[in-house]
């Protein structure tokens, strides 16, 4: 073969190559794992803030209620757990460290019935309100989260993507499940009686 018949060669075959490059899906991939990991590292933000949370209400209810020590240690091993999980990276972890935060939590809030002063505390109630708006940003990261892992494993499952996927090792991401039934509705405890 001579070099022109090289040269016209790979004159006719590059436009085939690129186009096989370019609907393989590499791009794509890349740039929906990219957003799966960002909405991940929102979830781990958005419940590291709510473990950074916790101590200050503890505080504040300590104040006006130092008996409840038990309630007091099962909220911080329960904060602690979801610190580690937040730490370890991973969803499971933290979904079930977040969710056996709730009941410890709950008791920790119920504390303010028995305590009227406690409950107009503005120190008490900021933090209640940051909380609440916490577990609102927890409920947004973890749907902006599953619906970009929904986006990535529906593309990977498409052909040619699919060929192009099992040569990264690219596989489906798991979704950030709440781990009991019922846990999809946040804990209400009502401060205003």
């Amino acid at each position: 073969m001579n070099s022109h018949t090289r040269r016209t060669a790979l004159a006719l075959s590059l436009p085939v190559v690129l186009s096989l490059v370019a609907g393989c899906g590499y791009n794509t991939i890349q740039t929906l794992d990219e957003k799966v990991n960002a909405a991940e590292s929102q979830i781990k933000v958005q419940l590291q803030r709510r473990a950074d949370l916790i101590p200050n209400l503890v505080e504040t209810v300590k104040a006006y209620a130092k008996q409840e020590q038990t309630v007091f240690l099962g909220v911080a091993e329960a904060r602690a757990r979801l610190a580690g999980a937040v730490q370890s990276g991973n969803l499971d972890s933290m979904a079930a460290a977040n969710q056996a935060l709730n009941a410890p939590l709950g008791r920790l809030l119920a504390i303010a019935e028995n305590y009227p002063q406690l409950k107009s505390n503005e120190n008490f109630r900021a933090l209640q309100d940051q909380l609440e708006g916490t577990e609102n940003r927890i409920a947004v990261a973890r749907q902006d989260y599953n619906e970009t892992v929904n986006s990535f494993n529906a593309y990977i499952r498409r052909f040619p993507q699919v060929i192009t996927a099992k040569v990264l090792g690219k596989k489906p991401r798991s979704y950030f499940e709440l781990q009991t039934p019922g846990a999809a509705e946040a804990p209400r405890v009502d401060f205003s009686k």
